[in-house]
């Protein structure tokens, strides 16, 4: 019998977890705090562990780091809670599943990644790994979707409905951001969520990953330098020279470097990688990431941006906006094995969104925020095409497409451009 809470919402990544645990010995889940891997984890689990519990001054935890192999037993699927907490717990769980040989024994939940001190082994076919993030707008109801993805590559796009939303009610999505305590909050409340999450990041989190203390206003500088660069390639060096603009001690690479890769390890940010439509090609592409923070309210939350405020500047919203509905389209795109690209070649031509199924067909899509951008961000869809089209070992896109936020219904243009609203999207 599963473990499953009372008032839980299903999430995208039910589905995937329920066929690794067919598969494989054991699951770690990863993602961001907050974003709920442990209410999805005991949706599929039996028994459970809380390595992080402070019940008895931390017992759990004590236990676990003396004996690993004394929490292991339980009725499989067994959770263990926060397992990063005891990296020994890695090795103690692979060793289980190789002398069982059973499949879907464990499941891992972990909101930061350990450094590989103590972790002697991968796991490498015994324990699959699969990220989570925080809500995608279907997950919480505010899609309702009408249009899937996936299916955009197999079956033309015919009128469907959107959930219909005003610029203030999609500005509010953006700062409520996904996650799944806020949802019943009302809007002023739910607005406090990401900057305690912050303050928590930098007061605590960043020490506890690895027991060293860093500079708390270094590496809140990052985090608003990271935030007004939203969405965009920003190199390092870029990011170093933004922060000493705040700040009259010195900041070196090495320090920033550092600070980044603890953000990552935490699941604060990630990076939305270049495509390239064929390596042999002679179009001269980019291979900067954009950076993006995993949900778009913790970037408004180091602006210190308010509702108003963004309404009153479109064009730091237009790069909000865009980060939401990237964190959709890595949601919907990973659950049918396809993944999340960023475009850019020498020439300046950009797109916004890159989908490549497993199968190599790929798909461009722009993101715009009004109706009113359709049409030249179509007409700069057709002319990427029509380039690429030009040379001979380049792949032509197999969709093109217009995601929007203000548009009441999803549409095929006759020049074959989709007009998709990010409040009808789904897998």
């Amino acid at each position: 019998m599963s473990l499953t809470k009372s008032g839980y919402r299903k999430r995208i990544i039910d589905d995937q977890l329920k066929k690794y645990l067919s598969a494989f010995g054991a699951v770690c889940i990863e993602g961001p705090k907050w974003c709920g891997k442990t209410w999805t984890a005991l949706n599929h689990s039996d028994s459970v562990f809380y390595v992080a519990s402070p019940a008895n001054n931390f017992q759990n935890r004590m236990l676990a780091e003396l004996s690993p192999e004394l929490v292991l037993p339980g009725a499989p699927p067994r959770l263990l809670d926060e397992w990063q907490e005891v990296p020994a717990l890695w090795d103690a769980v692979r060793f289980a599943v190789d002398q069982s040989q059973n499949r879907g024994q464990f499941i891992l939940t972990g909101s930061a990644t350990p450094s590989q001190k103590g972790i002697l082994h991968s796991g490498t076919g015994r324990i699959a790994r699969l990220q989570m993030r925080p809500m995608s707008l279907f997950e919480s109801n505010d899609s309702n979707g009408s249009i899937s993805l996936q299916k955009l590559f197999s079956v033309p796009l015919k009128p469907s409905l959107a959930n219909e939303v005003t610029l203030v009610e999609l500005i509010t999505l953006t700062i409520r951001g996904g996650w799944p305590d806020s949802l019943e909050l009302d809007d002023d409340v739910a607005s406090e969520v990401p900057k305690v999450y912050l303050k928590n990041v930098v007061e605590d989190d960043i020490r506890r990953i690895d027991g060293k203390n860093r500079d708390i206003r270094k590496m809140t500088l990052l985090l608003r330098s990271l935030a007004r660069n939203e969405s965009t390639v920003v190199t390092n060096r870029t990011l170093q020279r933004d922060m000493l603009e705040n700040e009259e001690e010195p900041i070196s690479a090495e320090t920033v470097s550092e600070y980044l890769n603890i953000l990552n390890r935490l699941f604060i940010i990630e990076d939305q990688r270049a495509f390239n439509p064929n390596l042999r090609s002679s179009i001269r592409v980019g291979k900067s990431a954009k950076r993006h923070f995993i949900d778009p309210s913790l970037a408004v939350a180091a602006l210190g941006a308010t509702s108003e405020r963004l309404l009153n500047d479109l064009n730091t919203y237009g790069f909000l906006f865009e980060a939401m509905c990237i964190r959709d389209l890595k949601i919907y795109a990973e659950s049918f094995g396809a993944q999340i690209f960023h475009y850019r070649d020498d020439s300046g031509r950009e797109i916004d969104a890159v989908i490549e199924l497993p199968d190599g067909r790929w798909g461009a899509l722009e993101i715009k925020l009004g109706a009113n951008q359709i049409d030249e961000a179509a007409q700069e869809l057709l002319a990427i095409r029509k380039m690429m089209a030009e040379d001979p070992k380049a792949k032509t896109p197999d969709l093109l497409g217009v995601i929007c936020g203000l548009i009441k219904f999803g549409y095929t243009r006759e020049d074959g451009v989709m007009v998709i609203p990010i409040t009808a999207l789904k897998p």
